[in-house]
């Protein structure tokens, strides 16, 4: 498929998803949404990619949700009853919310790497990610404070068990901007590199060798990972023995002990590929 706000491009079983709507310096009109939603389900549903890259480019990674969206009030108010405008909005961030949390709910790693500002929104994206690089010159921003709302699609919720709960709390509030230096320190960041080209290759390299790993090992660590995060040590330990019931994979693991024995790369079967509604038929 060809997209109008994006470009893909797969190398083996990595793919890059790039932003490309430069001229408006990334920010994300409602068809942004659409498809970032679309291309990460479908990825995620055919089972062949191993890890993502989420890049961009231009100057800034994204500059958040483009103002544009909110001139036509029509379009987010369906109603003018109050009751009835609070329940269509509602419905409306929920949509919103999956866009992003379908970059969680991949089956595989996702990296992000950021360059220029990555702002509102943007922020949200990459909160959603495994990994985050950047630029030295990178900056973020938890912008919606400064405009007089409360971000709602997802960085209120993660960002407080990625970095120091202080820190997130006071970005939240003042709406600075953190520094791509202060975000490393902070563990925010994994990595950052001097100039974009020694970004996105530092971030094709560590795709890569996550995709050299048994596919069912890493979407069975990033499952679990974030089923932890979100429930307590003791219902994450009681989980964990289903999911290992359900899932242990001997072919993998044996694949694994006979390519290091012989000293040449594993060769793992991919992800079965998902596709409810025609599998149910």
């Amino acid at each position: 498929m060809s997209y109008s706000r994006f470009t893909i491009e797969q190398q083996d079983h990595v793919a890059i998803v790039r932003f490309s709507r430069t001229d408006k310096r990334n920010a994300m009109d409602a068809e942004t949404w659409h498809e970032l939603k679309t291309i990460f389900e479908t990825l995620s549903n055919e089972g062949a990619v191993r890890c993502a890259i989420i890049a961009s480019e231009g100057k800034h990674f994204c500059t958040g949700m483009d103002l544009a969206v909110f001139q036509d009030s029509s379009k987010l108010f369906a109603s003018e009853e109050p009751g009835r405008q609070g329940e269509y909005f509602r419905h409306l961030v929920a949509y919103l919310q999956a866009c992003i949390s379908a970059v969680e709910a991949a089956r595989f790693p996702v990296i992000a790497a950021v360059q220029g500002g990555c702002i509102g929104a943007g922020f949200d994206l990459i909160s959603a990610c495994d990994i985050r690089l950047s630029t030295d010159d990178a900056w973020f921003q938890i912008a919606e404070t400064n405009i007089g709302m409360t971000a709602d699609v997802g960085t209120l919720q993660r960002v407080g068990s990625i970095m120091p709960a202080g820190l997130a709390r006071e970005l939240c509030y003042t709406g600075r901007r953190l520094t791509a230096s202060e975000a490393r320190t902070t563990g925010y960041l994994n990595q950052t590199f001097e100039s974009h080209q020694e970004l996105l290759a530092g971030a094709l390299e560590m795709a890569q060798v996550i995709a050299t790993k048994s596919p069912m090992s890493v979407t069975g660590c990033k499952h679990l990972l974030n089923y932890s995060r979100d429930h307590s040590v003791a219902d994450s330990l009681h989980y964990q023995t289903l999911w290992q019931a359900a899932h242990f994979h001997y072919r993998d693991m044996t694949e694994a002990a006979f390519a290091a024995f012989e000293k040449r790369e594993a060769n793992f079967e991919a992800l079965p590929a998902i596709n409810p509604q025609k599998d149910f038929n």
